[in-house]
């Protein structure tokens, strides 16, 4: 990750000229997302023709609209530029998938996304250009590095929800602001990119994931509060983020995460076994049958889960073949289970249900690994995985 700072900016435009005065010959594509953005849509419009003008740009804004209905339409065709067009979608909205059709549609070699709520200064999109040019694979506008800011309004939870957003993200970048929505590429790296499948806001983590960008530099930019129209940062979005970096995770991390995943649901298969077989102690049932009988209950509800969750991807197989599978592939690891939980009771541990707990424990973290590799490699085994 590399920090693109004003001075490092100065000594990479050419001498005695102003970074806004350079002249770009190549390219460059705006894709700006918008829903009901009509009121901003002609103050971005001439922020960019300003720009366009005075760095010599050759350039193309293209509005992807969610079929706001707002009179969107009309704001760019009453702006008069024969460089700004809109894409109106009336199917598969969201942000995201508006920024990944846009950056289809474009027809130029550089690639910009920004807000059209005026948050993000066009007047830096020089500046991310030549970052670009300089060898940067991907270029942040970054409110968090030397130089950059946020305007003085911004409130502790606002502060509060993007600083954990950010450390969320970090196991997949170093970034400072992996959040922001105003970034460049180019639109031949792009075109490489496979398995996009972004959710929610956040397509530049996307893209530096599945891109699989490791030279990425950050801009700094000063990132203001809307003036018009409503935030669109709602719960949902939040909580689609959550689900975007699951799937982010899954995609970087894919053994470890299963295991995770894997474990997390085991867990819940622990509070099952040891409720289970409680109740059959307190119900007089031998021994043996309680342990049994844990075991048989927390067997299913893993299966259920296994297969809702962790391993997602395999949940269109037929229910019954697959947890006749799974019983098949965790014989080995019952077992083991079973026999240690069983011995240690009966050789080790004193009467009592908190015994037949804790030798019932011991057996579960004995059959776990074997319980694991029999389901991740045989009952829901994955043709292709990303190395």
């Amino acid at each position: 990750m590399t920090t693109v700072t004003e001075d490092m900016t100065d000594r990479l435009a050419p001498p005695s000229t102003d970074l806004c005065d350079v002249h770009y010959t190549v390219g460059i594509s705006i894709i700006v997302p918008t829903y009901r953005e009509a009121e901003n849509i002609p103050h971005l419009l001439n922020r960019v023709d300003q720009v366009r003008e005075r760095a010599g740009l050759t350039l193309e804004v293209i509005f992807v609209d969610d079929n706001s209905r707002d009179g969107s339409v009309e704001a760019v065709e009453a702006a008069g530029f024969d460089w700004a067009r809109i894409l109106v979608r009336e199917t598969d909205r969201g942000l995201s998938s508006a920024v990944v059709d846009g950056f289809r549609a474009a027809r130029y070699p550089v690639l910009i996304c920004m807000d059209c709520d005026l948050s993000h200064p066009p007047e830096t999109i020089p500046n991310l250009v030549l970052a670009l040019h300089s060898g940067q694979q991907f270029v942040i506008g970054s409110r968090y590095v030397p130089g950059g800011s946020t305007d003085d309004d911004w409130g502790f939870f606002r502060w509060f929800n993007s600083f954990v957003a950010t450390v969320l993200a970090r196991p997949l970048t170093a970034i400072r602001d992996p959040m922001s929505g105003f970034f460049a590429l180019r639109k031949s790296d792009f075109d490489k990119a496979r398995d996009l499948n972004p959710v929610g806001y956040k397509i530049a983590l996307e893209l530096i994931v599945k891109c699989g960008f490791e030279n990425v530099g950050e801009v700094p930019i000063h990132f203001t509060d809307r003036q018009f129209g409503e935030s669109k940062l709602t719960l949902a979005e939040q909580l689609r983020y959550i689900q975007h970096l699951r799937r982010l995770y899954m995609f970087q991390f894919a053994g470890m995460m299963y295991l995770a995943q894997f474990l997390v649901v085991g867990a819940s298969g622990v509070v099952v076994n040891l409720s289970v077989l409680s109740l059959a102690f307190w119900a007089g049932l031998p021994e043996w049958l309680c342990l049994a009988s844990g075991i048989c209950v927390s067997l299913v509800t893993n299966f259920l889960l296994n297969r809702r969750f962790t391993f997602s991807y395999a949940r269109h197989e037929p229910m019954l073949r697959q947890f006749l599978g799974f019983v098949s592939a965790s014989v080995l690891g019952l077992v083991v289970n079973y026999c240690v939980a069983l011995g240690l009771r009966m050789s080790v541990l004193s009467d009592g249900v908190y015994a037949l707990q804790l030798a019932a424990l011991v057996g579960i973290a004995a059959g776990m690994g074997f319980n694991f590799l029999g389901a991740r490699y045989l009952v829901f085994r994955k043709r292709f995985l990303r190395k």
